[in-house]
């Protein structure tokens, strides 16, 4: 009789034990789950909805930046820079900040009809403000060439004895430093880059896009 009552007890115990292991198991799992839920949350409220023009809205305001006379390019529906150029330039004129998107702003400003996703996201302040763009705008301001005109620059310095690499339309340090032979005989300031000055000295032509760049002084004193 003692044995049965002493066995009844060990298995009491043990079940007991049992017991809060588990309950102690589902508190932390459902912890970990309260967590992780969380942070999800966090992560989804730190992503706003990003808002993007389709093609056939590119399409519309081409059209419309052509008959404005601000584009001059063809209807491809895709945001070239030619193309991001004409938005700026229309952006300006409606004193919204030049951003080169086609954002909800711009779209709107252009009447092309937005989509039912579109409509649900915002515009945003800081696309009403031209002068939120400073940082945009000096990124923007930076003259680049492009590779074609690296190689015919390259092109035209091995015609003028100043250059004897290969045409690749990349800057080497070979070719920066014909360039600033170049730059040095025709009394510009030789910064041995393709900057838009040097460009139109060598009678290259420039994209729409540079033709917006703001050109800086560069000419020797």
């Amino acid at each position: 009789m003692k044995k049965l009552t002493l066995l009844m007890l060990i298995i009491l115990s043990m079940s007991i034990l049992v017991s809060a292991q588990n309950s102690n198991s589902d508190a932390t799992a459902k912890a970990a789950s309260n967590n992780a839920n969380s942070n999800t949350n966090l992560t989804t409220a730190k992503r706003p909805p990003v808002f993007r023009a389709s093609k056939d809205q590119i399409t519309q305001a081409q059209t419309m930046l052509k008959e404005k006379n601000l584009y001059s390019g063809e209807t491809t529906g895709k945001l070239d820079d030619p193309t991001r150029a004409a938005i700026k330039k229309f952006q300006e004129s409606e004193k919204i900040r030049a951003t080169g998107t086609l954002n909800r702003l711009t779209l709107e400003k252009m009447g092309v009809q937005l989509t039912d996703k579109q409509k649900l996201i915002p515009i945003s302040e800081s696309s009403k403000n031209p002068d939120a763009s400073d940082k945009s705008k000096s990124r923007s301001s930076v003259f680049r060439a492009t590779k074609d005109q690296i190689m015919q620059a390259q092109k035209m310095l091995k015609d003028k004895n100043l250059y004897n690499g290969v045409e690749d339309g990349k800057m080497s340090d070979e070719f920066r430093t014909s360039l600033k032979k170049y730059q040095e005989m025709e009394k510009i300031k030789a910064a041995g880059t393709l900057n838009r000055e040097t460009l139109e000295k060598m009678g290259i032509q420039l994209t729409d896009a540079q033709k917006g760049t703001q050109t800086t002084a560069t000419k020797t004193q």
